[in-house]
């Protein structure tokens, strides 16, 4: 295990869990399962996703995720971005500026690399204008970001 490593309480199913990012990351590996019994689910999981380990356990109802901590996803492309939002949003909620909670209240961000080089301009009226573009957004859209950055 990393010497620092997110640890994630899920409510009580980290097989749905496990299988459910398993679906959406070609690059997740699970390193480890633990069981209390026999027959029993999963109580602990350690996995990695594109090379980040974390370590999830079946908590229950009495842990809850809440915006302040959130995965983010750094996205290559268009394509990249809306794979991503669809898959970890399904039976989740979308929300605004490439913000969104997959279905067990897990916060992510869907955000474009050029995102950051677009509001780390110089010109910071570009800049500017590429940030009120995406406060508007939902889903991140690349093409629209470099509209407002080239308005």
């Amino acid at each position: 295990m990393s010497k620092i490593t997110p640890f994630l309480c899920y409510n009580n199913d980290l097989q749905e869990v496990v299988d459910f990012y398993s679906s959406i990351f070609k690059d997740m590996k699970v390193s480890e399962i633990t069981r209390m019994g026999e027959n029993s689910g999963i109580f602990s999981a350690t996995f990695q996703i594109e090379g980040q380990e974390f370590y999830a356990l079946n908590g229950g109802p009495h842990f809850k995720f809440s915006e302040a901590v959130s995965i983010f996803v750094s996205c290559s492309t268009q394509e990249e971005v809306d794979e991503y939002w669809e898959k970890l949003s399904a039976g989740g909620e979308k929300s605004q500026c490439g913000w969104l909670k997959d279905k067990f209240g897990l916060s992510w961000q869907i955000i474009p690399r050029i995102l950051g080089e677009l509001l780390r301009d110089k010109d910071r009226t570009k800049a500017q204008k590429v940030m009120q573009s995406m406060m508007q957004m939902s889903k991140i859209d690349i093409a629209a970001l470099k509209k407002a950055y080239e308005s």
